[in-house]
């Protein structure tokens, strides 16, 4: 199992795939409760012409629980990010990132801006709704009252806003991404729970725009689900009034956060990944 040891001693699980090509490898970081799942359904897209790096951030999939939920922070899972880097030998690295993803790759242009190529935003800016942080704090943390993963892909098909015409395959898939079954019955968060207390204890992420400034010469792109309650389109105007340069997708049908097999999607990380 691919795997490596943090500064302070944490075991985390990554996926190192792809044919490599000439550009860097393109490093993908998932949601704040998610994993390295988040990828599956881009990744046949990507791993024929490029190195794809997928990994787990601490407490989430398939890495160690923190012993101290107050390290599940974004400055703390950045220095993670350029631990694995220093781990595979790596000096660049382009970030496709998602939500949380994409706030560390945003950091990363303030700590360590040479290791960055390129960053991919998926439905994530320099300013997060409070809207859509509300909907995060209502559910992250809490066991999921499903009874089995049929149960709860119908609860994400109820209850993911904004999202039209998704197959009831696809609510399965997400389902098993997102919960697994325990033993004794019902279902268990594929995250460590006190993820919770580290989003309440969080500060404001009202005003992220010296990081965002600070991607001054990083080739970018956004991609923003048309429906998201996270990233709203006053923001992405204000993202393009300040590169007018960034590739930009806005996916319909589609609320926080696209899939990233759609057409639109597919289409911007095509001329992103040409532009790294």
């Amino acid at each position: 199992m691919p795997e490596f040891r943090t500064s302070d001693n944490l075991r985390l699980w990554y996926e190192d795939q792809g044919a490599g090509g000439d550009g860097p490898p393109i490093l993908c970081l998932a949601g704040l409760t998610r994993n390295s799942t988040d990828f599956d359904y881009v990744l046949p897209y990507l791993v024929d012409a490029h190195r794809v790096i997928r990994l787990d951030y601490r407490g989430r999939g398939r890495s160690q629980r923190a012993p101290d939920w107050q390290t599940y922070d974004v400055p703390t899972e950045a220095r993670d990010v350029l631990e694995l880097l220093d781990h595979l030998k790596l000096d660049r690295v382009a970030v496709l990132g998602t939500s949380r993803g994409g706030l560390i790759g945003m950091s990363l242009a303030v700590m360590a801006k040479p290791r960055l190529a390129g960053l991919c935003l998926v439905d994530i800016g320099p300013e997060v709704a409070e809207a859509g942080l509300d909907v995060i704090r209502d559910y992250v943390g809490r066991d999921p009252v499903a009874a089995d993963l049929d149960e709860a892909a119908l609860g994400l098909a109820t209850a993911m806003a904004g999202f039209a015409d998704v197959p009831a395959s696809r609510w399965r898939e997400e389902a098993e991404r997102r919960y697994r079954p325990r033993p004794e019955g019902g279902l268990a968060l594929t995250y460590d729970a006190r993820l919770r207390d580290a989003l309440l204890a969080a500060p404001s992420m009202s005003d992220l725009w010296p990081l965002f400034d600070a991607l001054d010469g990083v080739p970018l792109a956004c991609i923003r689900g048309e429906n998201s309650d996270l990233l709203s389109s006053a923001t992405l105007a204000e993202m393009v009034r300040r590169r007018p340069d960034m590739i930009v997708a806005e996916v319909p049908g589609r609320g926080h956060v696209p899939f990233l097999d759609e057409p639109e999607a597919l289409e911007a990380l095509n001329e992103w990944t040409m532009s790294i």
